[in-house]
């Protein structure tokens, strides 16, 4: 196969032939490590179930030939105690077999005298007084094994001759270790594995393992602490895997319990697998690896050129030419992803025009910090978003959660927008709560009274979006349909992420509503604590910013000089906190001293309020509310345009309040005295534009 110079510059062909390869060896490999590993632990749980078994039972065949052997004694014994005057035995012994299985029997008396009856010699095991007890007692054949060598051993049996007559002689039998041990029978023992047997010393008594062999420390404290099981252990560098049984003898003889050991050499054991993964595995990853190349090859070559019309018509909708298109021809999936792409770019092209609608509202929404104007922008822009008959949202009042105000936004008509009052009942505040996304409404079902102002204008279907603030309904966007529409869940999600938006900027116009609120209140509760000063001047503070307020919309100040003027209001008596109570409410007049400590004060509250940034348009107004227009005024003597406008307007509110007030060095003046004090310092005392405002606040209280 030819093959491109361009072939695999792409990174997508790249990909791909990587992915091939990743996906085809990786696999493989992962397939052959965990086949071995499993095989390999199969057999290894196999080989130790085997030798475990096989253990056992040739610790069953070893009891059963000691058994064997005590009931050809026993027939021994009750021959020789039907004639004892026999000087040998020949009886069935040998079973007509090559080998016997006794070397030699003999009688001891129970005096000590021993009489050969069958062998070469009298040689047998010393027999101590307990364990002639114990045979005489119990009724039990003595077992007796003797290491005389590395790894050589001879096994005695003794039986009492006639215990039926109290007889104490004991008939004493040397059984031939080939016999007990297997070596009789090569076959008995598989393949390959190897036979050891221990005393309850740990003396090994036979072994077929050459050279001789030795446990470990460790294998025989397994040993110890288990009745049977399985080890590892090595010998002369080669591991062994070994199963071992403890034949338990002393509830049928009189003898000490042995120790079996079956092993097996591990690369024997393993040898299967071995076989298997070589040569097998490698011819396996390298024929994988020629198939997945030429496959690979041919794939990528048959992917790149769709790709490559997709990225071109990819590029051309980067640069929003969402009426393009791609052709592709291939008849398989990518045609497919062709087809989604130019569907794709119709809807991005619809969705893009939707969306610059929502962020140029958005941008609206967000950036201003007023209710009103925020329903005013959703109720006009909304249907640049999703086309409707008419709209309407319900702002709910923090105050009274079953109340609110619905917004009828301009129709298709050209209808002005306006505003009713509505009640929101529990019924319909549950099923808002039941439905937070979306809920679909038509003029036929119990008609919420919040949509009345819609429904009205013939609208019969209606998309309700529920506005949550802190698990709280803040307000509901209704669209109004005459034909209910078909909406995909993209229009559901579009709506709801535009829902969302408008109640984040409620949720901001709120905090910013709560937070002036807290201001304001804080600035109340500090000016009914400066009043709280002198029993006098309760609640003046309070009284006077709101008479200087009047007098400044009539002269026209905007709102954030009303609320400089607000705040001077308030506090513009801060300064009177150090001055004494004494001089506060002296009766009579003040001394020069107390006069001017007295005037003291609007510099005290300047100091006071300097550290405050935010409040450095109040400043002066709390610093010249004493300055009057002629200069006679304290503490800077300022005369004219020189004082703020502020100081001008709320020393006429300040003193006008003072007039109509009680003081403790005089009573206070009615409300007419007090008006004409004032007219007439118009021009000396005060800016002549001021008492004019000043004048116009009093005729309009004057008419209520």
């Amino acid at each position: 196969m030819k093959i491109k110079q361009t072939f695999l510059r792409s990174k997508v062909a790249q990909r791909i032939f990587f992915l091939f390869f990743a996906c085809a060896l990786i696999p493989i490999t992962a397939l052959v490590i965990i086949s071995f590993f499993s095989v390999n632990d199969e057999l290894r749980a196999q080989s130790e179930e085997r030798l475990h078994q096989t253990s056992k039972n040739m610790a069953q065949e070893i009891r059963q030939r000691l058994d064997l052997i005590t009931d050809e004694l026993k027939a021994a014994a009750s021959n020789l105690a039907a004639s004892p005057s026999a000087t040998s035995y020949s009886i069935a012994l040998e079973a007509k077999t090559e080998l016997p299985r006794i070397l030699n029997l003999v009688l001891i008396s129970e005096k000590g005298e021993k009489r050969v009856l069958y062998g070469n010699t009298a040689d047998s095991p010393g027999i101590s007084s307990e364990m002639s007890e114990q045979i005489f007692s119990s009724d039990k054949s003595l077992i007796l094994i003797q290491p005389i060598a590395v790894e050589q051993s001879r096994i005695f049996m003794a039986i009492p001759l006639d215990p039926e007559h109290k007889n104490r002689d004991l008939l004493v039998a040397e059984v031939r270790p080939d016999f007990l041990w297997f070596m009789r029978d090569p076959d008995t023992l598989p393949s390959n594995t190897y036979f050891c047997a221990l005393d309850r010393s740990n003396r090994v008594l036979r072994s077929t393992l050459l050279p001789p062999t030795s446990i470990p420390e460790k294998a025989l404290g397994l040993m110890s602490k288990e009745h049977a099981g399985h080890l590892e252990w090595t010998h002369r560098g080669e591991k062994y895997m070994a199963g071992f049984y403890s034949l338990t003898l002393s509830t049928w003889h009189v003898a000490d319990d042995l120790k079996l050991v079956l092993s097996k050499p591990k690369d024997v054991v393993l040898r299967p697998i071995n076989k298997w993964i070589w040569p097998s595995f490698p011819l396996v990853v390298l024929a994988t690896f020629w198939l997945v190349l030429f496959l690979s090859v041919i794939q990528i070559r048959r992917s790149m050129v769709p790709l490559e019309k997709l990225k071109e018509g990819t590029q051309r909708i980067a640069r929003r030419e969402f009426d393009s298109r791609v052709k592709v021809t291939s008849r398989d999936e990518f045609a497919e992803v062709a087809e989604s792409f130019n569907t794709m770019a119709s809807q991005l092209g619809k969705q893009f025009k939707a969306l610059e609608a929502m962020g140029e509202i958005d941008r609206d929404i967000l950036s201003v910090l007023d209710t009103e104007k925020i329903v005013n922008t959703v109720v006009t822009r909304i249907r640049d978003v999703f086309p409707c008959k008419s709209m309407s949202i319900t702002v709910v009042d923090t105050q009274s959660p079953d109340e609110g105000e619905t917004y009828i936004g301009e129709d298709q008509n050209g209808r002005k927008k306006h505003v009713e009052k509505v009640k929101i009942s529990s019924e319909e505040m549950h099923t808002l709560e039941e439905n937070p996304e979306t809920l679909l409404i038509s003029v036929d079902e119990n008609l919420p009274e919040y949509l009345a102002p819609l429904a009205r204008k013939g609208i019969k279907s209606f998309l309700v979006l529920p506005l949550f603030l802190k698990e709280s309904l803040a307000g509901i966007i209704a669209l109004g349909y005459v034909k209910q529409p078909h909406f995909s869940q993209e229009d559901l999600d579009q709506a709801r992420r535009l829902a969302n938006q408008v109640a984040v900027a409620l949720s901001n116009t709120r905090l910013i509503e709560e937070l002036n609120e807290l201001n304001w209140g804080t600035l109340r509760a500090l000016a009914r604590a400066i009043d709280a000063k002198s029993s006098w001047t309760a609640e003046h503070s309070e009284r006077s910013t709101k008479l200087s307020l009047e007098i400044g919309k009539v002269l026209g100040l905007n709102q954030d000089e009303l609320d400089d003027l607000r705040r001077a209001g308030l506090l513009h008596d801060i300064g009177k906190l150090e001055i004494p109570p004494e001089i506060l409410d002296k009766a009579g007049s003040l001394t020069p001293e107390e006069h001017e400590f007295m005037h003291k004060h609007p510099g005290l509250g300047a100091r006071i309020l300097e550290p405050i940034a935010a409040y450095s348009e109040v400043i002066p107004i709390v610093l010249q509310h004493h300055e009057f227009y002629d200069g006679s005024g304290y503490p800077n003597g300022l005369m004219g345009e020189a004082i703020s406008q502020g100081a001008r307007i709320f020393i006429v509110a300040d003193i006008y309040d003072a007039l109509i007030s009680d003081r403790p060095y005089r009573k206070a003046l009615d409300r007419k005295n007090a008006i004409k004090y004032i007219k007439e310092e118009a021009g000396t005392k005060f800016d002549s534009k001021v008492v004019e405002a000043f004048l116009e606040v009093m005729a309009k209280e004057g008419k209520k």
